[in-house]
């Protein structure tokens, strides 16, 4: 097993964080684009689609994305190793946490349990949210000395 361990790709923090970005980043573009293409193919009403939209951004980047974006950032920039594994920008809760969403948001959208406008909105704003937390990543990578700072203990 020991062995094994020298096969692991291993990066920098720095450029871990820029991996988390890219990550959440992609993930937060194709969850807002499967929601615009629900709201535009239903023809949903602007005004209260971005207030539903809005209030499902705020719900989940104040209280969800930006507390895990914090949490995973702090941990990364105090962790021991120089080099860490590529895929260890999530703990083990975290990669549960996203499969068990994935999971939902699939059955969910294949059940049809809910109006696809609904959902869309929803998706946009859950989106965007997860787009926004990437960006605060990948801004971490490219400003890592000042991140240090902030979360070193």
């Amino acid at each position: 097993m020991k062995s094994l361990v020298k096969y692991i790709p291993k990066v920098e923090k720095k450029t871990l964080l820029l991996i988390a970005g890219m990550v959440w980043g992609f993930a937060g573009f194709k969850v807002l684009n499967l929601g615009i293409q629900d709201v535009s193919i239903n023809n949903g009403k602007f005004i209260s689609n971005l207030i539903f939209a809005g209030l499902v951004f705020y719900i989940f980047f104040k209280f969800i994305f930006s507390k895990i974006y914090n949490k995973h950032t702090r941990r990364i920039v105090n962790s021991q190793l120089e080099k860490q594994c590529i895929f260890s920008f999530f703990d083990v809760k975290s990669y549960c946490i996203m499969g068990v969403m994935i999971f939902l948001g699939k059955t969910i959208r294949n059940l049809e349990i809910f109006n696809p406008i609904y959902v869309g909105n929803f998706y946009i704003g859950l989106g965007f949210a997860l787009f926004v937390a990437g960006v605060l990543f990948i801004m971490s990578s490219l400003k890592f000395e000042l991140t240090k700072l902030k979360y070193n203990n």
